[in-house]
């Protein structure tokens, strides 16, 4: 059901949509965000990207870009359930579903361990048709019966057997979505545990570097088919895939063709090959590299009308470096007809890759870093107000 009401409660209170909730482009940077930092998910064919796992993978500065929605979805919830000021975020997350996923149905709080969660918000960051097929989602009873997944969309509703819901198995490409859950107990409030972890783990200092990404255990990377099991002789690397489906080769730093640890090959220098063209550009690791490509995909059309000063170095790929790279493929995926299928679209991967130029990919990695340090700077200054408060919240110009 799609109206066209900004907002459409319904079933008595116990369940709220909100149309155009988020903007074009708030979704496309956590659709970046989640493409270019998930790994593999809860269930199988999912995929997700948690707040604490940013932080624990060096790229804490990316938490910024929820902090506004994480605000303005907790108002609305509070509002519209006539709890203002009585609720903490439980959780938060980007949660992608790709070809062959589904739920039955369930309640939010269908688990002992999940009984403190009191209101869902679910975000839709595509759309059906355009983006991904299937991925309907249902209430079992009530009115709307059916949601259309529309980007910018908002599905809020109680998280208890009032609101007793499904989603129909994705068939093709990726249904994007930020979840976020909120509970009345403080003891499983979220900003607490952020704020610990970014106290441990955060360092602060301006430095350019203090950005780049640590990837984490090659195991939260690697997509098997029966996700029961990490078995390697299955699936394939998640971060390699990205890469390989938006049409990115890996050329390793050092040989690394006799390499048969992927954990230590996720943590290898690298630069980028497309076809028979060499990037002449290196890559601290291969997560630096996907965040960079996705920054590209996000941003490309923004590059058109700008100057690059330095000069853009590119190579015809010798033989034995060709070599090189084909030989590990092998290592990252087991089986390539299987990344396709995972991480296919309905549509094309977009005009970003259609109009590739190099040129354009170099002024990607300087727009990528600076908005990296615009994004850490504004940690930096935060930081103290989350601690002194206990919350995370958008603090002010002013008050930085």
């Amino acid at each position: 059901m799609k109206m066209g009401d900004p907002e459409e409660a319904a079933e008595h209170g116990r369940r709220l949509i909100l149309h155009n909730f988020l903007s074009f482009q708030e979704c496309k940077e956590l659709e970046f965000i989640h493409k270019s930092n998930c790994t593999v998910g809860y269930r199988p064919h999912v995929f997700s990207t948690t707040l604490s796992h940013l932080i624990a993978t060096n790229s804490a500065h990316l938490i910024m870009p929820f902090v506004p929605i994480r605000e303005r979805l907790k108002e609305k919830v509070e509002e519209f359930f006539g709890c203002q000021y009585e609720l903490f975020v439980e959780f938060t997350g980007l949660i992608s579903w790709s070809r062959g996923s589904s739920i039955g149905w369930h309640s939010d709080d269908n688990r002992p361990y999940l009984k403190q969660r009191d209101f869902a918000a679910v975000c839709y960051l595509n759309s059906y048709g355009n983006d991904f097929r299937g991925g309907l989602f249902h209430f079992q009873d009530g009115d709307p019966a059916t949601i259309v997944p529309s980007g910018g969309d908002v599905v809020i509703y109680t998280a208890d057997s009032h609101n007793i819901h499904s989603v129909d198995e994705i068939t093709d490409g990726e249904r994007l979505t930020l979840a976020l859950w909120f509970s009345r107990d403080a003891t499983y409030d979220e900003d607490a545990k952020l704020i610990t972890l970014l106290s441990k783990n955060f360092l602060h200092d301006n430095a350019p570097e203090l950005c780049l990404p640590f990837p984490a255990s090659s195991n939260m990377y690697w997509f098997s088919p029966d996700q029961a099991s990490s078995d390697q002789q299955l699936g394939f690397d998640i971060c390699w895939a990205r890469l390989h489906v938006l049409g990115y080769d890996q050329l390793f730093h050092q040989d690394k063709s006799y390499c048969s640890n992927i954990s230590e090959l996720l943590m290898e220098p690298l630069r980028l090959t497309r076809g028979d063209e060499l990037f002449e550009h290196e890559f601290i690791n291969i997560l630096h590299a996907l965040q960079v490509v996705q920054f590209y995909c996000w941003k490309a059309p923004d590059f058109k009308s700008a100057k690059v000063e330095e000069t853009t170095t590119v190579v015809v790929l010798s033989q034995s470096q060709r070599e090189r790279f084909v030989c590990l493929k092998s290592l990252f995926a087991k089986d390539v007809c299987l990344v396709d299928s995972v991480f296919s679209n309905v549509t094309f991967v977009g005009s970003a890759q259609h109009s590739f130029n190099w040129v354009d990919f170099r002024i990607a990695i300087a727009k990528w870093e600076d908005y990296a340090r615009k994004l850490h700077r504004e940690l930096v200054m935060s930081l103290p107000h989350w601690r002194t408060q206990q919350s995370i919240f958008n603090v002010s110009l002013d008050e930085k």
